[in-house]
């Protein structure tokens, strides 16, 4: 029973992203079909926001679906068909944001921050550590030592 039940939820897991695509969208070519896949894996549902249009059920995935269909059938590569995408609705729609000067922040500034944090951290310790005391002064030392003989005395 319970074993059913894991089989049953592994396979709806891994169909979901079938789902999406209606066969009314699937081209007749394998070829075009893999390359509109390929495509639309790497552009964000305007809707979902977390989702590519291959894997979102949303009214306009399917629009973007079906429009890079409609581009690779009329014979635009993938990076023609990604470009007019962008320059439909922005670079938003790219799950993987370009390299360039305007994201350049947006690509350095995880590493940067980390850099700073531990060079934070490195001094930090350094100061904790040397800022300890350096020794007894001689009035310290001279209670210390009449504190041990106290002891020591029965």
């Amino acid at each position: 029973m319970i074993f059913r039940a894991l089989v049953l939820s592994l396979v709806l897991a891994l169909s979901s992203a079938a789902l999406a695509v209606g066969p009314d969208e699937v081209l007749a070519d394998p070829a075009l079909e893999q390359r509109a896949r390929d495509i639309s894996a790497g552009l964000r549902c305007l809707v979902c926001q977390n989702q590519s249009i291959d894997d979102s059920d949303a009214d306009l995935a399917r629009d973007l679906r079906i429009l890079v269909r409609e581009r690779l059938v009329a014979g635009d590569t993938n990076a023609q068909v990604e470009q007019y995408v962008v320059d439909r609705y922005g670079e938003y729609v790219l799950l993987n944001p370009r390299l360039g000067a305007h994201t350049i922040l947006l690509w350095t500034a995880a590493p940067i921050l980390l850099l700073i944090g531990l060079v934070a951290l490195v001094f930090a310790r350094r100061r904790h550590h040397s800022s300890g005391p350096e020794g007894l002064s001689e009035d310290e030392a001279a209670a210390l030592e009449a504190l041990k003989r106290g002891r020591d005395a029965p």
